[in-house]
């Protein structure tokens, strides 16, 4: 039995994995007091708490994966081009 609930709580957790996003485009617009970056696509996307918003600039090249929670897109990973 408990070889079964160990794995039916993997396949829970396995499964939140599918549902991520990802995105891709140029930084429009970055809000840096509130950690959200807008692509040129015009949605919106929040940095996660640790990130250095700084090290960001208006017109990079982005791809990123989120997860929607709350209604907003929280980015879970990036990659940018310069």
């Amino acid at each position: 039995m408990r070889s079964f609930l160990g794995v039916l709580a993997a396949a829970f957790l396995f499964s939140f994995a599918a549902y991520a996003a990802e995105a891709e485009g140029l930084i429009k617009s970055i809000d840096k007091e509130n950690s959200i970056i807008t692509l040129d696509d015009g949605k919106s996307y929040k940095l996660p708490g640790e990130f250095d918003v700084d090290t960001l600039k208006e017109g990079m090249d982005i791809l990123l994966a989120y997860d929607k929670v709350g209604g907003e897109n929280l980015i879970t990973d990036m990659n940018v081009s310069e």
